[in-house]
């Protein structure tokens, strides 16, 4: 009887294994970190309209994939030194196994010179490849096309500054072979558009943010699959 039980509950296991590959059902969850600034934490938006979010709601409901958002510690106005002061920490008590990363544009605003930004982001980019999590680059908007954007430009031209930092990004992103979404070009349709800038004149609304995550989306999901 025992012998009989025994390889009834194997036959059982190997009928629910065999269910679970056909219907694509995932035999673990995917551990997503999302570092950045207000970007990345929806300021602008509602609980949930962030970009991160919206992520993994389209990857779980229009996929296999079963991806779980565990730590989101971005904070509005923090620069890159923030994030590797503050940030880190969290992410590698979460040991993830894919991270986004869209950080910088609180360095321009502040003043970090472009060289003071790239020795940032390597490390960043050196410590997030070092735990094996999967990586992709997000470059800044522009937000010098919303209609307070110019307050925080110091006299600057906002478009030719967040560009070069942008550069770097995908300087980076080419030499590294990192997956890399440019929402740059998106984000400059703020200018013609009011309903995709938040009531703060400044951030995104939740349609901007969703227009993000359909750029982010393609690339996220081959990422998860390869």
């Amino acid at each position: 009887m025992l012998k009989k039980g025994i390889l009834s509950l194997s036959i059982l296991g190997l009928i629910c294994i065999t269910i679970a590959m056909k219907e694509g059902i995932p035999n673990k969850s995917i551990k997503y970190v999302a570092l950045g600034d207000s970007y990345t934490i929806g300021e602008g938006a509602k609980q949930g309209e962030a970009f991160p979010d919206l992520l993994v709601k389209h990857l779980n409901d229009s996929t296999s994939i079963h991806i779980d958002l565990v730590a989101n510690p971005s904070v509005t106005g923090w620069t890159t030194e923030d994030l590797i002061e503050k940030e880190l920490s969290v992410f590698d008590s979460f040991k993830p196994d894919f991270t986004t990363l869209l950080i910088g544009v609180n360095d321009w605003v502040q003043g970090v010179d472009s060289a003071t930004f790239h020795k940032n982001l390597n490390y960043i980019i050196d410590h997030v490849l070092s735990t094996k999590s999967k990586l992709i680059l997000i470059t800044i908007p522009d937000f010098g096309v919303t209609p307070t954007g110019k307050m925080y430009s110091n006299g600057r031209d906002i478009s030719n500054g967040i560009t070069e930092f942008n550069n770097i990004i995908k300087a980076e992103a080419s030499k590294r072979n990192l997956p890399l979404v440019d929402i740059f070009p998106e984000t400059q349709k703020m200018k013609d558009n009011p309903d995709l800038i938040a009531h703060d004149g400044l951030h995104p609304s939740a349609k901007e943010y969703a227009l993000w995550e359909k750029l982010i989306f393609p690339v996220a999901y081959k990422l998860s699959k390869g």
